[in-house]
């Protein structure tokens, strides 16, 4: 049911309980998790995460891959998910993109060349005018130098448990071209 993607240095799989201990190690690591709330993930957080990107796909036919380079080595984690965000004003009902890379995954072009074959994904599989949202801390300037090459532009700003937030927004297109 989860398609795998796959681009020239990457595989994107599905989420499975075997991904749990390296998940939640990239979790865990303060310099991963800086600008994603800032405190390392518990593993009871982490494995309710792993869960929950599951679930994403049974409940609504989208979700989250486990980043590898082709020999397998785990890298992070990226895709498309509805969290339903308790936000003012509400992110809406496009799903909301996200992506995370371990420490020495970071800073190689590994988010955007994930990210675009998710959204590429998307733009095929999902119905129009489905577009996609996120939802970056400001500071983050790596993520949001990600977003403005992946097409993501700024809607507005937001306060989410209780951090500053930039609201950013992308439009579904019509004929993607592949990545």
């Amino acid at each position: 049911m989860i398609p795998t993607l796959s681009t020239d240095r990457l595989l994107l799989r599905g989420p499975s309980l075997a991904d749990f201990e390296q998940s939640a190690a990239m979790w865990a690591d303060p310099a991963v998790v800086r600008f994603i709330g800032g405190h390392p993930s518990t593993r009871q957080a982490t494995w309710s995460r792993l869960l929950t990107y599951i679930g994403h796909w049974q409940a609504l036919g989208f979700g989250y891959w486990v980043i590898t380079d082709h020999a397998g080595g785990f890298l992070g984690e990226a895709g498309l998910a509805n969290y339903n965000r308790d936000m003012d004003p509400p992110l809406g009902d496009d799903p909301e993109a996200g992506w995370v890379l371990t420490e020495g995954a970071a800073g190689r072009g590994i988010a955007t060349e994930a990210m675009s074959a998710v959204l590429h994904w998307a733009d095929a599989t999902l119905p129009p005018p489905q577009g996609q949202v996120a939802i970056i801390d400001p500071d983050n300037l790596a993520s949001l130098k990600v977003a403005a090459k992946l097409g993501f532009q700024t809607s507005g700003h937001s306060i989410y448990r209780d951090d500053p937030v930039a609201v950013l927004r992308r439009a579904h297109q019509a004929n993607p071209v592949p990545s």
